[in-house]
């Protein structure tokens, strides 16, 4: 099959939202965990797909956009600009629609969680560093269109001046996941349990964050 990689443009905008929403519960759709995706994307994509468009990608098969990388590669920005996101966009439209019911028992389990545990539980990553978020469609996964954005992305994080780059990747008991990165240059910088997820799995659900020097 024939994939394309482009520069993200904004067209692109709600195709990259549903497949963050997709893809967002270990590669399988975030509806179980959180019925939301309005408010599941904004938190995710937003800040890339509307303050730093130009470090994103998306892959096209058959005139369609069946994945996508998200980047930073203005670290402090990217700082100051999420921490605008979340009380304008993303914390009142939650305490509202909480208010008036429209979340289920997993949806408020979820919320609690990441008022109480999120910040404890992701795992560090570098300061002064680009990062990425990737995702693809899970029928074409094993197309090796992710390695490509991820060296797409080094190359274009080099070049602005970035020293390092890191991204933040689910990951199970079994870490080929990790492995893979770990043959492009990348070194595994902390590993935590997400306990969001252990009422859906039967195996531990990590996040890890794997950095590369450049």
């Amino acid at each position: 099959m024939s994939y394309a990689i482009r520069p993200y443009s904004p067209a692109d905008r709600e195709s990259v939202r549903y497949i963050c929403c997709e893809t967002g519960f270990s590669g399988k759709p975030i509806d179980p965990v959180f019925a939301d995706r309005e408010i599941f994307a904004d938190f995710l994509t937003r800040y890339y797909t509307d303050w730093e468009p130009e470090s994103s990608w998306v892959v096209e098969h058959e005139n369609e956009v069946v994945g996508y990388l998200i980047g930073c590669t203005r670290f402090h920005y990217h700082r100051f600009i999420q921490a605008l996101i979340l009380p304008a966009f993303v914390i009142p439209k939650a305490i509202s629609r909480l208010i008036r019911g429209r979340y289920d028992r997993q949806s408020r389990a979820f919320l609690q969680w990441c008022c109480t545990k999120a910040l404890k539980e992701i795992p560090s990553k570098p300061k002064h560093a680009g990062h990425f978020h990737f995702n693809i469609l899970p029928e074409h996964r094993n197309s090796g269109q992710g390695r490509r954005l991820v060296l797409i992305f080094s190359a274009w994080a080099k070049k602005r001046g970035n020293q390092r780059i890191y991204g933040q990747i689910q990951t199970k008991d079994d870490r080929r996941t990790e492995r893979a990165f770990q043959r492009h240059g990348f070194k595994t910088w902390e590993r935590r349990e997400i306990s969001k997820f252990r009422e859906f799995n039967d195996e531990t659900v990590y996040v890890s964050t794997v950095v590369k020097e450049l």
